[in-house]
């Protein structure tokens, strides 16, 4: 269900960032601190010439990191993106895909 979720969310924010058209570059940074330490983390993206991308990192409370970084680019309403994740251990995982927009 978590992926369904964030596959959801990650074409939703796809679909935000196309929607902006050309855009400036962004970052923000943020944290949080608990019982148990202090979270962080750190985005950035941007819109330029069709095509848009986004990366962010995110440290737990203990140190353990994960990164994920992504773009999308369309040319005459054919779309295509790719995204890759690295866990905490090192893992990477890329995903990409394409859509037609009508």
């Amino acid at each position: 269900m978590m992926t369904r979720l964030l596959s959801a969310g990650l074409l939703a924010g796809t679909f935000a960032l196309l929607s902006v058209g050309q855009a400036n570059a962004w970052t923000r940074d943020g944290s949080v601190s608990g019982p148990r330490g202090t979270a962080s983390v750190h985005a950035s993206g941007g819109c330029s010439g069709g095509s848009c991308s986004r990366s962010v990192t995110r440290t737990g409370p203990y140190g353990y990191s994960m990164s994920r970084s992504g773009s999308v680019a369309c040319d005459g309403g054919y779309c295509t993106g790719s995204r890759t994740t690295t866990g905490p251990r090192g893992n990477t995982v890329t995903r990409s895909g394409s859509f037609h927009r009508y």
